[in-house]
Order: structure tokens, then C-alpha cells, then sequence
């Protein structure tokens, strides 16, 4: 089964991504016309002439299609690849078919959907839409790429055909990507899986030349998205939104009749719906993944093994979870080894699993959820009790969070009782996840607070920064000093729990969750006084300046700002952009200044 490549695809197809994307390409241009054709042919070209490719608005969104269907001689196997010019590596290939299909113990008849992660190979090449990540600054950190690993989504589908050796119909429409957005690509498999099942390759190629026109996914727009007839309306949170608010809800007021779906989140997971089974413990599981604790959730279907996963993962937001996790994990995952040796302590990771296998494989693990099948809207499961691990013989254990862990921090009887209450009064999930979510991004703004006011005060003083030195370093972080400010501006402040909120963060600051969160602020501060050092530069009288240097100290003042410059453009600098334009003036006054033989070079040196 193959798909026609690009060469056998019409010229209407050819849409380059919108003005923004052609903005954060430029400088590409000249290396790009070459292949795509001269800047006359831009007509006829439809936008390569602009330095934008064929698939370039395709690659934005997905890194490409798969059907992986099974075949009773090499079982499940990868039947297309689409675009076909795609590159897997053949362990890239073998995780897809493994993790796109249920366990045969699941039993999981009609249509499933479900998620996976994968770590990407390494020594892959960096590809063009790679320069489109100059969106990803925008977004909040937990839905920023992470280079090394790949999304699955999956829309399987098993019924009974007789027609068949083996009595069933087998196969899974994947969408692999690196964008994070669960809801999103969920939502566009239940509009095309169905019926690509019915129609095959001609439709799917009509779907991928849909979403070769889409408008790149730039955080804070609100997007317009057709795909076979339907037209989904979303919008992709930015790193200054609120958290906690939807802002889609408020530009959805009007009726629009060309739009059919209307996304309110293109990440977020039913999250009452997930923890429902252990809500009683809900606060002790935010403390487990805060903390980066080995995690293991047993489940009777990738669906709800994957959907528990992003949960766990989703409520410490707005906080990043720094270490790996994988919503669907199988005895074939190439990782099965690493992550399930008993010569070495368990490593920092949540698993989603379903094979029996891993109850004997993974009962070394320190915190195992075991969940049932997760109920329908509005009913509520037997509340799963906390049981010491050595209950844990089979997969077939009753539900429960098996641990020794001893939570930080006392149960809260309000959050508990609010959601009961709406059990009993028939609130709907949606409405009992948004209290829930808040619930967790109060918890978690209360844990933070004080990490980040201490945090700021490591900074130095903007006075201390001068224009002709190096700018100045940050303060070194001391856990004992950060402890010091706990009992004035601690988590009491804004939290009515309590608890040893003291030991909390002692364990908090050896986990890869502070680590990565620090590694993040501190890049941040570090570009900010970056900033700052720039705009004080911009303020000098750098004329009068080089009145009393030599040529040799204005060269070198030249070429430094120079590479000001580049470096303000490469890391992004939160730099105001009339200050830009103000460092390229005053480096365009010092060099007419200069001889014209010393002119010349360095008109040609870099970018002014």
C-alpha cells in the first residue's frame, strides 16, 4: 500500500504558511530560492519565492501520518507513511507499530483512542520547520517542544470481519507530532479516522493537503482550521495568559455559522474524569509528581492508561514535569529495559501500562496506581484505598495507590467535599474538572510563590549595571537562605493547608523538577540582564566615546555590538524593539566615522 508523493499532487495544494512564518523565516530566504524557484515565479509558485517550501505548512503541525496495520506473518507493521518524504529511523518505526495498538489482553473492541510519547533517535538531522520555533518562546513552559521526544496519537480500530484470516479488522490512523496538544490532535482523528477507514489513501492525502493550509500555530491567535469540510476554531495559549482562564470562551460569543467545532483547550485532559478513582488521594499524587517520584499507573486500556498520565502530568501546571513520562509504555518500547533493571533504583518517569506483564516486571517500583475502567460521566467509582506494595501480586489487584509514601502536607477536606457534593448533585465532569484544576493551580502557585520571590531577589540591582563591563552575575541560589524567607512570605500566605510545607521543599529541591525549573529561570534573568546591558549601551554617547579611543578600540567596539546584535536576535532577548534599531543607528554613525578603507570592511562584516 503506497500513497502518490508530492510530485503527484495538484498545484492547488502549494500554500505557504501565513505572513508571520514568512517574518521569522527571512533571513532563509536566498538558500531557500534555490530550490524553490526564482522570486518571478512567486505567482505561479504560490509562496516558495518567499522562502517557504512545499509541506512547510504540514511540518508546522505534524511531522507526518502513519497506518500501521497487522499482518499475520510480521504482525503489526507500518503500511504508509505520509508525506512520503518523511523520515523514520527503523527504531523510530518499530516504537510507532508496538505503541499504536493495544495489548491483545486489552480487548478492545470497536474504535479506541489513546496517546503515546517516544524518545526521538539520535543524530537526527534538524529540519526547516525547526525555524518556526520561534513560536515555541510564546508558549507557557509545559507546552514548549521538548527536541528529543515525538507524540503519538492514535485512532485504532478492531471490529469482526469475517472476510479476514484472522476474523477481525485491524488498524490505527497515527499522527505523529511534537506539539503537545492531546485535545487538539484527539479532536481531528475522531473527524478523519472514521471515515478514512471507509475511504483509504485518497482521503488521507485530501486530509494532509488540508493540513498543508492551515496557518501556523502562532500562541495567542485565534486559528481557523478546515480539514475535510469541518472548521475548528482554537486557540494556543501564550506564556502571559492568566493562568487557569480559557480565552477562547470569550471570542466564541458570536455565532459563526462556517465554524463546526469549537475548541476550548487543545492540550488539557477530562482531569476530574482521570482522578476520579483516587480523588480521595488526589493531593498526595500532586505531591508525588511534583516531586519527580517513579510512578507506574496500571490500567485496563492504553486510553485510560494514557489519559491517567497526562493528568498526573497536567496538575502541577503551570509548573513544567521536567523528567520523562509515557501515557502508553509496551514490553516492546525500546526503553524497556532502561526503565525496568532492578540493578539500579527506578528512575525519575511515569509510566501508563496495561500488560499483566509489568504487575511481576515493575512491582520493585516505590508507587504504583492501579485504576479500573474509568466510569462514564457522572457515576463515581468505589474510592481506591492506599495499600502497602507487597499487595500487589497481579494486574487483576483491586484498584488502589499502592505505596509507603507519607504526604508532606494534610489531606484537604474542602476539595474533597466540593467534588463529592457534585457527584451527588450530578455536576457535570467538565464542571467538576475546571474546580479540580483550579484547586491543583492554587496548590501549586502557593508551592511557587515563594521560589520565585526569593528567586528575583537574586538579581542585581539594574544601577550595578554599567555599559562597559561584562553585565553583572546572578546571586548563587542557597536552599538554607531560601529557607529562611519560608517563615515571613511562605506558602501559609496564600494556602489554607497545612503540613511540612519545610520538608516539601527540601525534597523539592533535589528532584529534576527544581532543576529544570531553575535551568529556566536562570536563562531567563541571565537574558534579561542581557537586555538591560544592551539598552544601557544604547544610551551612551558612543560618538564621544570613540573621540577618545583609538581605531583599533572602535573596531573592536563595532564588532562587538555586532554580535550584540546577532546574539539579541538568536536567544531572542526580551530587548525593546526600539532599542535595536537604536544599537544599529549608533553602529552605522561610528563607522562612517571611520577611514573609508576600515568602512568598507566592516560594512561587509555581519549584519548592520
Amino acid at each position: 500500500m503506497a500513497l502518490r508523493g508530492p510530485a503527484g499532487l495538484g498545484p492547488g495544494s502549494r500554500r505557504p504558511l501565513d505572513e508571520a512564518v514568512a517574518g521569522a523565516v527571512g533571513r532563509e530566504a536566498p538558500a531557500l530560492l534555490a530550490a524553490g524557484g526564482a522570486p518571478e515565479d512567486d505567482e505561479e509558485d504560490d509562496g516558495r519565492g518567499r522562502g517557504l517550501l512545499r509541506w512547510d505548512g504540514f511540518s508546522a503541525w505534524l511531522h507526518c501520518v502513519c497506518v500501521v496495520g497487522f499482518d499475520l506473518e510480521l504482525g503489526q507493521a507500518v503500511e504508509v507513511i505520509y508525506p512520503q518524504h518523511s523520515k523514520l529511523t527503523d527504531k523510530e518505526k518499530t516504537n510507532i507499530c508496538y505503541l499504536s495498538f493495544p495489548d491483545s489482553n486489552s480487548g478492545c473492541l470497536g474504535d479506541t483512542q489513546f496517546c503515546f510519547r517516544f524518545r526521538q533517535s539520535s543524530g537526527r538531522r534538524v529540519s526547516l520547520h525547526c525555524l518556526l520555533d520561534q513560536f515555541d518562546k510564546d508558549l507557557p513552559v509545559y507546552l514548549k517542544k521538548d527536541p528529543a521526544y515525538f507524540y503519538g496519537y492514535v485512532y485504532f480500530r478492531q471490529v469482526r470481519d469475517k472476510t479476514l484470516k484472522r476474523g477481525y479488522f485491524q488498524k490505527s490512523l497515527v499522527l505523529i507530532s511534537k506539539l503537545p496538544y492531546i485535545h487538539f490532535f484527539h479532536t481531528v482523528l475522531k473527524q478523519i479516522a472514521p471515515e478514512y477507514f471507509e475511504k483509504s489513501e485518497p482521503y488521507l492525502e485530501a486530509a494532509c493537503n488540508d493540513v498543508d493550509r492551515w496557518p501556523a500555530p502562532v500562541p495567542g491567535k485565534t486559528l481557523h482550521l478546515p480539514i475535510m469540510g469541518v472548521v475548528m476554531k482554537v486557540r494556543i495559549p501564550t506564556c502571559h495568559d492568566k493562568p487557569g482562564t480559557t480565552q477562547i470562551v470569550q471570542l466564541t460569543q458570536q455565532a459563526d455559522t462556517n465554524i463546526s467545532v469549537i475548541l476550548p483547550t487543545v492540550h488539557e485532559v477530562d482531569i476530574f474524569r482521570c482522578f476520579c478513582p483516587v480523588f480521595l488521594h488526589s493531593q498526595m499524587l500532586w505531591e508525588l509528581v511534583l516531586l519527580g517520584e517513579p510512578l507506574v499507573v496500571m490500567a485496563p486500556s492504553p486510553s485510560e492508561s494514557s489519559e491517567t498520565v497526562l493528568a498526573l502530568v497536567n496538575c502541577i501546571s503551570p509548573l513544567k514535569y521536567f523528567s520523562d513520562f509515557r501515557p502508553y509504555f509496551t514490553i516492546h518500547d525500546s526503553e524497556f529495559k532502561e526503565y525496568t533493571t532492578r540493578t539500579q533504583a527506578p528512575p525519575s518517569v511515569i509510566l501508563g501500562v496495561t500488560n499483566p506483564f509489568f504487575a511481576k516486571t515493575l512491582q520493585h517500583w516505590p508507587h504504583i496506581i492501579r485504576i479500573g475502567d474509568l466510569k462514564p460521566t457522572g457515576e463515581i467509582p468505589k474510592q481506591a484505598k492506599v495499600k502497602k506494595l507487597k499487595n500487589l501480586k497481579t494486574l487483576d489487584s483491586k484498584p488502589g495507590v499502592y505505596t509507603s509514601y507519607k504526604p508532606y502536607l494534610n489531606r484537604d477536606e474542602e476539595i474533597i467535599k466540593q467534588l463529592q457534593k457534585g457527584v451527588q448533585q450530578k455536576r457535570p465532569s467538565e464542571a467538576q474538572s475546571v474546580i479540580l484544576r483550579r484547586y491543583f493551580l492554587e496548590l501549586t502557585q502557593s508551592f511557587i510563590i515563594p521560589l520565585e520571590r526569593y528567586v528575583a531577589s537574586l538579581m542585581p540591582l539594574q544601577k550595578s549595571i554599567s555599559p562597559w563591563k561584562s553585565p553583572p552575575q546572578l546571586r548563587q541560589f542557597l536552599p538554607e537562605e531560601f529557607m529562611k524567607t519560608l517563615e515571613k512570605t511562605g506558602p501559609q500566605l496564600t494556602s489554607r493547608i497545612k503540613g511540612d510545607w519545610i520538608g516539601l521543599y527540601r525534597h523539592f529541591l533535589k528532584s529534576p523538577n527544581f532543576d529544570g525549573w531553575f535551568k529556566t529561570r536562570r536563562k531567563e534573568m541571565i537574558q534579561k540582564l542581557e537586555a538591560l546591558h544592551l539598552e544601557a549601551l544604547c544610551e551612551e554617547d558612543l560618538l564621544l566615546w570613540i573621540q577618545k579611543h583609538t581605531e583599533v578600540e572602535t573596531v573592536d567596539l563595532v564588532l562587538k555590538l555586532k554580535n550584540k546584535l546577532l546574539q539579541a536576535d538568536r536567544e531572542h532577548l526580551p530587548v525593546k524593539p526600539d532599542t535595536m534599531e537604536k544599537l544599529r543607528t549608533h553602529i552605522d554613525a561610528i563607522i562612517l566615522a571611520l577611514p573609508e578603507d576600515l568602512q568598507g570592511i566592516l560594512l561587509k562584516t555581519g549584519m548592520t
